[in-house]
């Protein structure tokens, strides 16, 4: 196997840990107390939202996991998707320092450190998926 087939792999571990790392979010983050004050509607929207993410993570994981091989095989659909993937964690990496208030997030180390943790992840995501998109261009060529 080649270097970034096994980059990809590691990714699809990573998405996994996020995935079971975000499950934890709304005891941490007291979402029941946060969002109890909204309409039940934006309530329900943004349940749905989370939905929509943590499911999408979790299919980022296996597809790099499972199928590295469908993701370097320097076809048109190969380097779009992972030209998607590689903007959804990049935008995401960069939400993280000009949007984000972590004002209110939980004090203490662990919490910082777990904070670390994910962007980490974030920042790995987008470079192995820039990487593999950018060698699925080269292979077009």
């Amino acid at each position: 196997m080649e270097p970034l087939e096994w980059l990809l792999r590691g990714a699809g571990l990573g998405h996994f840990a996020v995935v079971a790392a975000s499950t934890h979010a709304p005891k941490v983050l007291e979402w029941k107390k946060e969002l109890g004050s909204l309409k039940p509607l934006n309530r329900q929207i943004f349940s749905t939202y989370a939905g929509y993410v943590l499911t999408i993570n979790l299919l980022f994981g296996v597809l790099a996991l499972f199928a590295p091989g469908l993701l370097l095989d320097s076809t048109p659909l190969a380097a779009i998707v992972c030209g998607f993937i590689f903007a959804y964690w990049g935008v995401r990496l960069v939400l993280q320092f000009v949007y984000y208030d972590n004002s209110a997030k939980p004090a203490g180390f662990i919490y910082t450190f777990a904070e670390w943790c994910f962007v980490a992840m974030f920042a790995y995501f987008t470079a192995v998926f820039g990487w593999a998109m950018a060698a699925n261009i080269r292979g077009l060529a």
